[in-house]
C-alpha cells in the first residue's frame, strides 16, 4: 500500500563505528518527522466514511451516525439532501385525507414530493414529506375520448405501459420517464415541439387534497381559475391525488439526427420548427457543431427511410475511447484495462473524461470536440414508438439551469432563440468557462396554466427552453464543491447577461434561491413581473392556511407576507 512506508518507518541504520555528525542526525530526524506528518495527512484525507455517515456531499469531514428513524432523502443528482423523521407514503385516498387532516391539526409540514428528480430539490423538506409512490394505479381509460385517469403517484413509464394496449400514449415526454405524474405537471415540465404545449396542458381535470377544503375536483368547467393556477402549482396548493390526461394515438416515429452549423441553421430554422412534430438542437461549446434531432410520424406512403450508416457504433465512439486512454496515461498513469473502456457508453466515457480534470477549460474543449465528432459519425435514422424515441440520455449527476423565453410564433419566429444561443456561446468563450456539452434547446407551444414559464394568453405564441449543464462525475466532496462553485459562476453570468434581455425565466424544477437577502428580494420582484404571485399566495392562504405544504424554497420564492 502507498501508506505502508509511513505506517512502518524503516529502522535506523546500524550504528557506525565513527560517531555521526549532529548535522546528519538533525537531517535524518527531520526526514522522519516529515514522513510521519505526511502519513497523518494522507490518512486523514483518505479516511473511509461509513455509508450512513451524516454529511453533506461537499463536506467530507462531518461525521455522525444516523438514528434509525431518520430518513435521508436526496434528489437524483445528489445536489440537495434532507434528513427527516416524517416521510409518509399513503396507499389510498382515504389514508392521504386522514394524513392531511392530522398534519393540519398539528400544523405539521408535509411537503408533497415525487420521484426526487428535480435538480433543485423543490419537493424536499426537513420538516416532513408525503410521497404518493404507492398510489400508482391506472383508474380509467376512455379509448374513444383518448383520456386516462390515474393516481398521481404513477410514474410516466408505468402509465405509458399501462395504456399501450388501448393504442394510446402521452402527447409528449420530457427527457426521462421516471417522474411521477403529479410531480411532472406541478413543476411545468415539457418535451419538445413548437406545436406541443408543456405537459401540464395535457391535464383535463385533477383531484386536489387540501387542508381547508378537503378533496376537491377541479377542471376548466369546475373552478376554472383555481384549475389553471393549480395545474402548475409547485405543490403549494394541495396534494394532487388523481389526474385525468388527454392522450393521443400511439404511433411509431422516425428520429433523424444530423450535424450542421449555425450559418446553415439560421437559414433552415423556421422550416425546422414548423415542419417537424418534435425538434431539438444540441450545441457543443467551443465548436460550431449543432446537432439537430427531429422526430416525426412514419409516412404511410413512404414508410421508414432506407439508410445505411457510414460508421458502426464502435467506429463512431472509438476516437472517444482513444482520447480517454490517452488522458488516463496523463492523469492516472493508465490504471484501467482497455476492455473496461470498450464497455462504456458515450455518456459514461464523457463523465469519466470530465472527471479527470473537470474545471480545466482546455481539457473540456478537447472532450467537446470529440463529442462533436461522435455526433458526426452517429448521423442517421432511428425508428420506434414515441415513448422509446423521445427520451434522451442526460448523462450522470449534474447541475443544470434551464430558462424559458418567448420566441415569436410558429408562422413568424422572432429568431430570438438563436440570438440567445449566440450570445451564450460568446459569453462562454469570452469568460473561458469550462462548459461541457450539450447546451440543449427545445420549444413548446404556450400553456394556459398561470404559473407555467410558458404561460401566455396569445394562442400561437411559442417558447424556447435552453439548458446549460455541468456534470458531477465524482463523489469527492471537495471536487464537487469546486464544480458547484464554477457552475453557479456560469449560471450567474447567464443571468446577468441574458435573462432580462430575453425575458427568460428559470424552469421551476431548476430555479435556485440565492442566499443573499437583496438577491432574494430581486428574484421575488422579478417573479412578480411574470407570474400572478398575489393570486397564487391568496390561493395558498385559502387552501393551506397553516402552510403545511410549504418548504424553505417555496417560502423564499413566494413569501406569504406579500399576499394581497
Amino acid at each position: 500500500s502507498s501508506l505502508s512506508p509511513a505506517l512502518n518507518p524503516p529502522p535506523p541504520p546500524p550504528p557506525s563505528l565513527s560517531t555521526p555528525s549532529s548535522e546528519a542526525e538533525l537531517r535524518r530526524y527531520l526526514g522522519y518527522t516529515a514522513l510521519v506528518l505526511f502519513c497523518g495527512a494522507a490518512t486523514y484525507f483518505s479516511f473511509p466514511f461509513s455509508e450512513n455517515a451524516k454529511h453533506k456531499k461537499a463536506q467530507l469531514f462531518r461525521y455522525a451516525p444516523l438514528p434509525e428513524d431518520l430518513h435521508t432523502v436526496s434528489n437524483w443528482s445528489g445536489t440537495h439532501e434532507v434528513q427527516t423523521r416524517n416521510f409518509h407514503q399513503p396507499e389510498t385516498l382515504e389514508e392521504l385525507e386522514k394524513l392531511m387532516k392530522d398534519a393540519d391539526e398539528k400544523k405539521a409540514r408535509i411537503r408533497p414530493v415525487g420521484s426526487g428528480l428535480s435538480p433543485n430539490g423543490i419537493g424536499l423538506s426537513r420538516a416532513g414529506m408525503v410521497n404518493l409512490g404507492l398510489m400508482d394505479k391506472v383508474l380509467q381509460v376512455d379509448k374513444e375520448k383518448k383520456t386516462v385517469r390515474v393516481q398521481a403517484g404513477i410514474r410516466v413509464q408505468q402509465l405509458v405501459d399501462g395504456i399501450k394496449e388501448y393504442g394510446l400514449t402521452l402527447q409528449n415526454f420530457a427527457s426521462i420517464r421516471e417522474q411521477q405524474i403529479g410531480g411532472i405537471i406541478q413543476v411545468g415540465a415539457h418535451g419538445t415541439g413548437a406545436r406541443l404545449p408543456p405537459i401540464d396542458e395535457q391535464v383535463i381535470s385533477m383531484k386536489l387534497v387540501t387542508p381547508a377544503k378537503g378533496t376537491i375536483e377541479i377542471s376548466k368547467d369546475k373552478e376554472p381559475d383555481l384549475f389553471y393556477l393549480a395545474r402548475c402549482g409547485l405543490g403549494g396548493l394541495g396534494v394532487v391525488a388523481e389526474v385525468t390526461l388527454q392522450c393521443v394515438e400511439r404511433q411509431e416515429l422516425v428520429e433523424h439526427t444530423y450535424v450542421t452549423d449555425m450559418k446553415d441553421l439560421k437559414k433552415n430554422h423556421k422550416k425546422l420548427l414548423s415542419e417537424n412534430k418534435h425538434v431539438k438542437y444540441l450545441y457543443i461549446p467551443y465548436t460550431d457543431a449543432v446537432v439537430v434531432v427531429t422526430c416525426n410520424p412514419i409516412s404511410k406512403w413512404r414508410g421508414p427511410p432506407k439508410f445505411t450508416p457510414k460508421y458502426t457504433k464502435d467506429e463512431a465512439i472509438q476516437h472517444v475511447r482513444d482520447l480517454y486512454k490517452e488522458c488516463l496515461q496523463k492523469y492516472r498513469n493508465g490504471k484501467i484495462t482497455a476492455s473496461l473502456v470498450d464497455e462504456l457508453s458515450f455518456t459514461e466515457l464523457r463523465d469519466k473524461l470530465i472527471d479527470l480534470d473537470p474545471l480545466n477549460k482546455n481539457h473540456i474543449v478537447r472532450i467537446n470536440r470529440a463529442e462533436a465528432e461522435f455526433w458526426r459519425k452517429s448521423e442517421g435514422y432511428r425508428v420506434g414508438w414515441s415513448d422509446e424515441i423521445l427520451g434522451f440520455d442526460c448523462g450522470g449527476q449534474q447541475w443544470v439551469s434551464e430558462t424559458c423565453f418567448p420566441a415569436g410564433s410558429l408562422s413568424k419566429p422572432s429568431m430570438k432563440d438563436l440570438e440567445y444561443i449566440e450570445d451564450l456561446k460568446q459569453l462562454i468563450e469570452k469568460r473561458r468557462i469550462p462548459a461541457p456539452a450539450p447546451i440543449e434547446q427545445r420549444w413548446t407551444a404556450r400553456s394556459r396554466s398561470h404559473m407555467s414559464p410558458a404561460s401566455s394568453s396569445t394562442e400561437d405564441e411559442i417558447f424556447s427552453w435552453v439548458g446549460i449543464i455541468m456534470y458531477l462525475p465524482t463523489m469527492d466532496g471537495r471536487q464537487r464543491k469546486d464544480i458547484t462553485d464554477e457552475f453557479f459562476h456560469y449560471r450567474r453570468l447567464t443571468q446577468t447577461e441574458l435573462w432580462d434581455k430575453y425575458s427568460a425565466y428559470e424552469h421551476w424544477a431548476k430555479i435556485e434561491v440565492p442566499r443573499d437577502k437583496e438577491e432574494q428580494a430581486a428574484l421575488q420582484a422579478r417573479l412578480r413581473e411574470r407570474f400572478p404571485v398575489d393570486a397564487y399566495n391568496t390561493a395558498r392562504k385559502e387552501l393551506d392556511p397553516n402552510r403545511i405544504f410549504a418548504n424553505n424554497k417555496l417560502e423564499k420564492l413566494f413569501p406569504l407576507s406579500q399576499a394581497a
